[in-house]
């Protein structure tokens, strides 16, 4: 069994005077999490409605230099971007702007569906558009690099025979396909960029100042990690995009600074502070520290799942695997060197978030029961 670096059971805590230090208990619990997933280094951050009650970094952002992660590490979102995605569609729709349940087509021509159905914005945020799921392994590019334009990404991926795989209106099916469209609706519906959108009407009034589609220039960085043995890092080379895949430490392959192609399904670089941010403007009902993203109304109606699939339930942006007594909504963030999750408990007033530096999952169940426990 490996050994996680000694940073983990010293976490680096943010520096706040209303921010708790971690339990020996919670520091316990992670470091085994971290030791049974091969997990290099995580961030994690704990909010009420009130504000952040725990933000600490434990194990390694880089296992070259032995860097410590803290609450300000940077670290790729990937799917916890789309959370971020339907909030601006949802912005847009309190303002008027976007009509949720016209068809997409109206804004976007070539996502016309085949036949008489046509998908809204809805299906495309709840996942029940009937769109493919195609692998984006290759939907990135190194930071050296220059990446392909989303709209052009998703138009050469809706010319595909079977785009439209399933029933427009039927089980929900996770779709990065589907939020790769939406961020091209936003865009329409806007009048602009989406990222400018998401930027100036969801991350700046909810006080997310370092979190965007690029790097922070100045601020630490995790390096992703790929644990692969040896002999299978040609082939992760040349699966991934050219420029990503790094210099190995130990068993871990280490992945060069890339982004990701799709901002709207997977884009955003930020840290847990601001992800913990994001968690407490879903606490508040649409409001955070003054400013508010989304009308009360809305914000709970994201927090319905009514869209059952084969693995999730799904409602607008939150989703939840099926599990008895759940009292808690969530989404995760997973690829190529980074594995992350944020979750709100809204009946009990917490949100819990962790950003790590591993491609593979972690069980992380027992961590947040316990957070659940001591928080509420």
């Amino acid at each position: 069994m490996r050994t996680i670096p000694t940073t983990t059971t010293s976490p680096q805590v943010a520096s706040a005077a209303t921010t708790d230090a971690p339990s020996a208990q919670l520091a316990s619990e992670v470091t085994a999490m971290m030791r049974k997933g091969h997990v290099p280094g995580l961030s994690l951050a704990i909010v009420n409605r009130e504000g952040l009650r725990l933000a600490a970094g434990f194990g390694s952002a880089n296992l070259q230099q032995r860097t410590p992660p803290t609450s300000t590490t940077e670290y790729l979102w990937f799917s916890m971007s789309k959370i971020v995605t339907a909030t601006a569609a949802m912005r847009l729709a309190d303002e008027g702007q976007l009509d949720l349940d016209a068809p997409v087509g109206e804004y976007v021509p070539y996502l016309r569906a085949p036949g008489a159905t046509q998908p809204s914005t809805r299906h495309l945020l709840n996942h029940t558009a009937g769109l493919a799921n195609p692998i984006p392994i290759r939907w990135a590019h190194a930071v050296t690099r220059h990446g392909r334009d989303a709209a052009d990404l998703l138009r050469r991926q809706m010319s595909h025979r079977r785009a439209y795989r399933y029933p427009v209106g039927g089980s929900a099916r996770y779709s990065n396909l589907g939020y790769l469209a939406a961020g091209e609706v936003i865009s329409a519906a806007a009048g602009e960029r989406f990222e400018s959108y998401v930027g100036k009407h969801v991350l700046e009034p909810a006080g997310m100042h370092h979190t965007s589609y690029t790097y922070d220039d100045g601020r630490p960085r995790a390096t992703g990690y790929a644990r692969v043995p040896r002999v299978v890092t040609p082939a992760l080379r040349a699966v991934l995009p050219a420029g990503v895949v790094g210099r190995r430490h130990g068993e871990f392959v280490s992945l060069n600074e890339f982004y990701v192609d799709g901002p709207a399904y997977g884009g955003l670089v930020g840290d847990v502070l601001d992800a913990a941010q994001f968690l407490r403007l879903h606490l508040n009902e649409g409001e955070v520290d003054g400013h508010r993203v989304l009308e009360p109304a809305t914000c709970r109606t994201m927090q319905v799942l009514d869209q059952p699939g084969k693995t999730l339930k799904h409602g607008i942006g939150w989703f939840q695997r099926p599990t008895a007594n759940a009292d808690w909504v969530e989404h995760f963030g997973s690829g190529a060197g980074f594995w992350n999750v944020m979750r709100l408990y809204p009946a009990r007033g917490i949100g819990v978030v962790v950003m790590s530096n591993s491609t593979t999952s972690y069980d992380f169940e027992s961590l947040f029961a316990l957070v659940a426990d001591e928080y509420s």
